[in-house]
């Protein structure tokens, strides 16, 4: 009688492959199995194995994680082609720089300041941004708005139908006038508009 294979056939003297009889764990008995000429179950069937996966499995019994590096490892790593040293050290170089500019972005944000009235300001100058031109901004901003006015007035002169919206601004246009008085400009813009709206916005 032959040895037993994987999967437990056994053949005769006679040739004959068979399954032998065996215990249940209740206590009945299997019978015994014939098995027919030339079948081979699949785990009796050597599977095909590459010469890397034979390299990979044996790379298992090297030793324990953590323990000292032995000689074989130490050679596998010398022999490692200079294109995976490349890439490595580009991966590396890449993760730094991507941290660096994670960093750079943060530290940007932590020196905006939101203003109450909605702008953004950079606060990473120490002193204060200069007040001259803090003002000829604001004037930049009323002087556009007083331009939208202007033509929004010319369009209802001309016969167009204005929005809600846009009759709300031109009714904002003595607001303006009074900002741009309050911020001592006296351009062209404010030429014929009534004394008294400038007197009003002069403090006394």
């Amino acid at each position: 009688m032959s040895k037993p294979a994987s999967s437990g056939i056994q053949t005769s003297a006679g040739g004959q492959a068979f399954i032998p009889s065996s215990r249940r764990p209740d206590g009945t008995t299997r019978k015994e199995i014939k098995i027919r000429p030339g079948y081979k179950p699949p785990e009796d069937v050597e599977t095909y194995k590459s010469r890397s996966a034979e390299t990979w499995r044996s790379k298992g019994g090297r030793g324990v994680p953590g323990a000292e590096i032995s000689e074989i490892e130490q050679n596998d790593a010398e022999g490692k082609s200079k294109n995976a040293k490349r890439r490595e050290a580009a991966r590396k170089k890449k993760e730094s720089e991507d941290h660096q500019g994670v960093v750079e972005v943060g530290n940007a944000v932590g020196n905006l300041h939101v203003q109450d009235d909605g702008q953004v300001k950079d606060t990473k100058t120490n002193g204060e941004l200069d007040p001259d031109a803090e003002r000829q901004k604001k004037i930049r901003n009323q002087l556009k708005k007083l331009k939208a006015v202007k033509e929004l007035k010319a369009k209802k002169l001309a016969g167009e139908k204005l929005s809600a919206d846009q009759l709300v601004k031109i009714a904002k246009e003595q607001e303006i006038i009074r900002d741009l008085v309050k911020l001592d400009y006296d351009g062209p813009e404010l030429e014929g508009k009534p004394e008294s709206l400038a007197a009003e916005a002069r403090p006394d």
